[in-house]
This record gives C-alpha cells, sequence and structure tokens, in this order.
C-alpha cells in the first residue's frame, strides 16, 4: 500500500480547493479574484503534492517549454486582471502539457466503462484499442 504523507495530504486539499474556486470562478462569469485563487491555491498544491524540485523539473523540461509558457502566462494574465484571454491561454497552455497524458486517460476511461460508440471512436482517432480486463 502507498503511503501518503501529510504535506502531500494537504497538497491534495490544497488543489481540491483551487479547482473548486477555478470553476467557481468561471461559471460567475471569469471573476478574476476567484480565478487567481484558484490558480494559485492549484500550483501550491501541485508543489505540495509531488515536491518542489518535480514541480519544476515538470514545468521546465525542455519538450514541455511552450506550453508551460503558455501556462503560466495565462496565470499571469490571469492575476494581472484579464480573466478572459488568461484562461483562454492557460487552458492552451495546459492542453499543451498534458497532451501524451489524453490517450492514456481516455483509454482508463473506456476500460472501465465499455460504451461501444466510444470504443470506436477512441479506435479511429487515436489508433490503438484499450485494453479491457
Amino acid at each position: 500500500m502507498v503511503s501518503i504523507t501529510e504535506t502531500q495530504k494537504i497538497g491534495v486539499g490544497l488543489t481540491g480547493f483551487g479547482l473548486f474556486f477555478l470553476l467557481f470562478g468561471v461559471l460567475l462569469y471569469f471573476d478574476s479574484v476567484l480565478l487567481a485563487f484558484g490558480n494559485v491555491l492549484f500550483l501550491a498544491g501541485l508543489t505540495f503534492i509531488i515536491g518542489l524540485r518535480r514541480t519544476a523539473g515538470f514545468f521546465f523540461q525542455r519538450q514541455k517549454l511552450r506550453g508551460s509558457t503558455f501556462f503560466l502566462g495565462g496565470v499571469a494574465l490571469v492575476l494581472f486582471r484579464w480573466p478572459i484571454i488568461g484562461m483562454a491561454v492557460e487552458s492552451y497552455g495546459f492542453v499543451l502539457l498534458f497532451r501524451s497524458f489524453f490517450p492514456v486517460a481516455c483509454g482508463f476511461i473506456l476500460s472501465l466503462v465499455n460504451i461501444p460508440y466510444l470504443n470506436v471512436l477512441y479506435n479511429n482517432f487515436l489508433g490503438s484499442s484499450p485494453s479491457i480486463v
């Protein structure tokens, strides 16, 4: 069994609150204060979960530098009270950062829920079939 430290538990809480504030900020027509608070909590929680060195290593890898620039630039735009443009830039950076993770997540979700139409879409667009256990 994997043991979770107290710092990681705090990080999960911070990340959860950050996602909550981001969602709430978007629902309240891009409220810049809630979005800024959500971004700060999300990044702090991520740092608490995986550590400062691994967080910096993730964001500043050579192949992820463009995505990191857009993501952190979007966070900066939100902090400077340009919430709509900042969230658009941040979303684009998020997609660039995690695009290698999306097929893995789709395969995992489709292996849990066997919906034939989604499996056909997954096979046609991503090129591999998910393993169903």
